[in-house]
């Protein structure tokens, strides 16, 4: 496939939106549902014209071609900065491919159009005549209610060029253009298919398209090029004019400690940008001059805040050296300059705004007097176009008139209180990808994340639907059928699941384990008095050593399919860990004691306080499979110089303190060393103790790469617990922990940057020292049964977990050590699986198929909500089993389209991807789960020959449509011609799909 997009001719255009629309209630994907109507009578009003909504696509893909530009119309985009322009077009724009990167914040090393300059001109007048149409056609508007502006770059002479110029006298005044006139032949040739808009609406269309521009200037402009460039705008072109102003402004040092305070550390900056871009001093004063100039011509003039910031590519985000970052991560430098320049002007400024706006501070900007607000990143993520519309109407009560100055305070605060912000703080998102080790499938492709993200593959998507409609007992036994411990990973959990939820690319994840916890405090204590007990189906019976989660698991799901199974565990009670460490403060007995009762009614035997010493051998006459889950109770190795005899193991010290209340004394002074949950239970339940006063955690990275989970720091330190970052502890003296102070360097082996010592020595009180730095497993058990070892000490296993010694299992912890419990319970459900297809035995792990309602699911794609803790969380969940489509709302050229199709397939919805409308940005293949890229995997429309010759796509050219004569490139590679009804050489679906493009969907060809 070629990188080059295929504009879309105007009549085939208008033919499009009028099927698509009769036929699908939809326009380029975008339902008639969805469509933005602004009731409320109010308005903006910017150089002299009315918008009935301030915001819109900045300057970018989402502005590049005809139907981004109508996409964004119809969600609530009225306010249309088109993408910048420049002497260096077409294929001359040297742009390496991928172009985007959004995954979190944002990186594009595309920044103008990749059309030529006469291209981009012909596609802005068609858009602005099809908004025209579209705003009369679906009632949306009596009069124009929208506003292009025009955006160049980079130098005057570039801007002089006759190319530039013609587009810029063109959008002055298209009237004598050829494709203004083009576009007004083909709508009165097509005037009697229309319903509401009339020769009359066409003749009001104004030809002068773009009263205003803004500048956009290249990094490393010079700023008298800048200045001049801007007295030209205003004084030989007449124009209002916005300047755009970059990041830089504010300095190297403050950009890189906001990063550093934010979590953005390894953002490397290029320090030449701040020496060669215009200064702060130099560009306040430009504007002043500018300001004047504007005033004496009787225009308006302001700045665009901000231009992107540039960076260097040290993760291998795109290919090149050098990136340009947007998105959340620059809201609080771009709010930052404004709130400077406002006050500078005494909030005489006017500002048209983008640098990380979304629906968490559109208003706040809004609020405080900047109009417009336009915005790339957030609608190149999952809910596309449609997050347009949430924006929009969240405004529409501020829309009050023309510019009245800026709020100084107002914006003083904003950018104050925007590095504590959430949705601005790396935090917030608590993993960098979260696509699956899955290959894209050609067909049928929608997937839950979260379920396959589950070690368990519980069916998450049903179980919160079915909590959120309050059938509880209906969620409990969905969720039973894969969880063995469902009240303690309802409490305990490490949520794998919400580290591949989809809502983490909206906002947040949605509250999984929470929604579990519904359920089984309303649920589990029916479904436990109701189990009846399977009947045995086997004359073989099952050892488990071991009463842990991952024991359990075994016990549980063999028993339940028919299988005898007696637990055996050196202590009195079950759980391990669960029950004798981890602190009451994090699960309650109550919760442990539910689960216990699962498992027992379900018919388990157990024999507690048995001997340590287990002979397998011996085992095996009574017991026909031997299942090992005994844990990682070992303490860890100690890695210090001297004062050993002053540390406490954590395990240990959790077990005491847990058997005690918490009465003990530590002393005043207690460090815990170590960064996973295990030192943030040890560090909070030292906290508890008699007269602790100083609970530190030592660690020798940051908190950024801490093991522990985010949520479990985070109330370590809201409950006054001091993180000592960068600090490796060497000895202890004197009722001191002397640690040497550490710096990070390069990537390990992990991903996380090494820890380095510098050398420096600092001491740290401590009256007591916890080591939580991993538990080991007894591998003396494994040698003295004979058990063969690795190198790392863990048995041999299969991939069912079988040990070289035939029917005996290992699970949990003792697989491979200290393992998280959901992983354990997994593992359990491996070991029955294996053993009942060796007895020749079904289990029960069948799938239940719920019914879903798809407008239901549709109508939240789109729309961010924040975390609710009720049964409304149900609501955020977007049930991406059934509807994904996720590859189709981050393409800002349409080029990934849903079809609704019949034929063998699991679903009617298919994807297909349109060549022609596709520039190979790149940013599909981000965010799809699987790990590969919808722009190359999936089923190709090809418009041309040429364009199919060169790709390696599987897809079809449509030569004849009446013949159903197609060339086709078949899902194993090869090309052959097809006429359709003959001769069986290529698959069911394919056929299906292209029979589906020609009777249903032919506008597209």
């Amino acid at each position: 496939m070629s990188d080059r997009m295929r504009t879309i001719p105007f009549q085939k255009m208008i033919t499009w939106i009028k099927r698509e629309l009769k036929e699908k209630g939809s326009i380029f994907g975008i339902h008639k549902n969805k469509f933005y109507k602004n009731d409320s009578n109010k308005y903006i009003e910017l150089f002299g014209q009315k918008m009935s909504s301030p915001l819109g696509p900045a300057a970018g893909p989402n502005s590049q071609l005809t139907q981004n530009i109508i996409a964004s119309y119809l969600e609530g985009s009225r306010f249309i900065e088109l993408k910048t322009v420049q002497v260096l077009d077409g294929e001359d724009v040297p742009v390496a491919k991928p172009c985007i990167h959004a995954e979190d914040e944002c990186y594009n090393v595309e920044w103008s159009t990749e059309l030529t300059v006469p291209q981009a001109f012909d596609e802005y007048i068609k858009a602005w005549f099809l908004l025209h149409v579209l705003m009369k056609e679906l009632n949306l508007s009596e009069e124009r209610d929208f506003m292009f502006n025009m955006s160049v770059g980079y130098d005057l002479k570039g801007i002089k060029s006759p190319k530039v110029d013609a587009y810029i006298e063109g959008m002055r005044d298209a009237s004598k253009t050829k494709i203004w006139n083009h576009c007004k032949e083909v709508l009165i040739s097509n005037m009697d298919s229309f319903s509401n808009f009339t020769k009359k609406d066409l003749d009001k269309i104004s030809s002068k398209v773009c009263p205003s521009i803004t500048l956009s200037t290249l990094h490393g402009c010079p700023p008298e090029e800048i200045e001049k460039i801007g007295n030209y705008l205003l004084k030989e072109k007449n124009l209002h004019t916005f300047i755009k102003m970059n990041p830089t402004l504010l300095g190297e040092k403050f950009v890189k400690d906001t990063f550093n305070k934010m979590g953005y550390d390894y953002i490397e900056l290029n320090p030449n940008h701040f020496i060669k871009d215009l200064k702060y001093k130099d560009g306040v004063s430009m504007i002043k001059r500018l300001k004047d100039t504007a005033k004496k011509m009787n225009l308006q003039m302001g700045v665009k805040l901000t231009n992107t910031l540039p960076v260097k590519i040290v993760n291998g985000e795109l290919n090149g050296e050098e990136m340009y970052m947007s998105g959340r991560s620059l809201f609080p430098l771009t709010i930052s300059l404004g709130s400077k320049l406002a006050s500078e002007f005494n909030g005489d400024l006017q500002i048209s705004y983008s640098g990380g706006a979304d629906f968490f501070n559109v208003e706040k900007i809004f609020k405080v007097g900047i109009q417009p607000v336009t915005f790339a990143t957030t609608i190149l993520k999952p809910g596309g176009y449609e997050r347009i519309t949430q924006m929009a109407k969240k405004v529409e009560k501020y829309l009050n008139g023309s510019f009245k100055g800026i709020n100084i305070e107002g914006i003083n605060d904003l950018a104050e209180s925007s590095f504590k912000d959430k949705y601005h703080l790396k935090d917030l998102r608590p993993v960098k990808s979260r696509k699956l080790s899955l290959d894209l499938p050609i067909y049928d492709c929608a997937i839950a994340p979260c379920t396959i993200g589950c070690p368990i593959n519980q069916q998450i998507p049903e179980y919160v639907a079915l909590v959120g409609e309050k059938k509880y007992e209906e969620a409990f036994k969905i969720i039973a059928k894969d969880n063995t411990s469902p009240a303690i990973t309802a409490t305990i959990c490490n949520h794998n699941c919400q580290y591949k939820c989809t809502r983490l690319d909206y906002d947040e994840s949605v509250s999984i384990r929470d929604m579990k916890k519904i359920a089984v405090l309303n649920a589990e204590d029916k479904y436990i008095e109701d189990i009846k007990k399977s009947n045995i189906k086997s004359n073989k019976k099952v050892a488990v050593i071991g009463a842990g989660p991952a024991g359990l698991s075994a016990a549980l799901f063999l028993r339940r399919n028919g299988v005898e199974v007696t637990v055996m565990d050196k202590r009195e009670k079950p759980y391990g860990i669960v029950e004798y460490v981890i602190p009451e403060f994090r699960i309650s007995s109550d919760m442990i004691k539910k689960d216990f009762e699962l498992v027992k009614n379900q018919g388990v035997k157990f024999k507690f306080g048995i001997d340590e010493n287990i002979d397998i051998d011996r085992l095996k006459k009574e017991y026909d499979y031997v299942v090992l889950a005994t844990g990682a109770w070992k303490k860890g190795n100690v890695r210090l110089q001297e004062g050993k005899e002053k540390i406490v193991d954590a395990i240990s010290f959790l077990e005491k303190h847990k058997q005690s209340n918490g009465d003990m004394d530590l002393g005043k002074n207690i460090c815990i060393i170590g960064g996973g949950d295990v030192a943030m239970d040890a560090a909070r339940a030292a906290k508890r103790t008699s007269n602790a006063e100083n609970v530190s955690i030592v660690y020798r990275r940051t908190k950024k790469y801490m093991p522990a989970s985010g949520e479990e720091i985070e109330l370590a330190l809201k409950e006054g617990i001091v993180l000592k970052e960068l600090l490796s502890p060497k000895s202890i003296k004197d009722c001191n922990l002397v640690c040497e102070e550490m710096k990070l360097g390069e990537k390990d082996l992990s991903g996380r940057r090494k820890p380095i010592g510098t050398g420096s020595i600092v001491e740290i009180k401590a009256d007591t020292v916890i080591f939580a730095v991993g538990q080991k497993i007894d591998s003396d058990l494994l040698t003295k049964n004979k058990i063969e070892l690795d190198q790392r000490g863990f048995a041999k296993i299969n991939k069912n977990c079988e040990t070289t010694t035939p029917n005996v299992y290992v699970v949990g912890d003792m697989k491979k050590g200290p393992a998280t419990i959901v992983k354990g319970i997994a593992d359990g459900k491996l070991v029955c699986k294996d053993i009942l297809s060796k007895e020749g035995l079904s289990n029960d792990f069948e799938k239940k198929v719920l019914p879903v309602d798809e407008k239901r699911i549709y109508k939240r794609k789109g729309i961010l909500k924040s975390p609710l803790c009720s049964e409304e969380e149900s609501e955020r969940c977007l049930s991406c089993k059934n509807i994904c489509e996720i590859c189709v709302d981050v393409c800002p050229n349409r080029a990934n389209m849903v079809i609704n199709v019949e034929g063998d397939f699991k679903s009617s919805h298919q994807i297909v991807h349109i060549d022609g409308m596709c520039n190979e940005c790149g940013n599909c293949g981000v965010f799809c789960p699987y790990k590969g890229n919808p722009y190359k995997d999936k089923i190709t429309l090809f418009w041309s020959e040429k364009d199919f010759q060169n790709s390696k796509n599987r897809g079809f050219l449509v030569l004849d449509k009446d013949k159903g004569l197609c060339k086709v490139r078949k899902e194993d590679g090869e090309v052959v011609y097809y006429v359709i009804g003959r001769d069986k050489v290529i698959s069911d679906e394919m056929e299906s799909i292209i029979k589906t493009f020609i009777n249903k969907y032919d506008y597209m060809l």
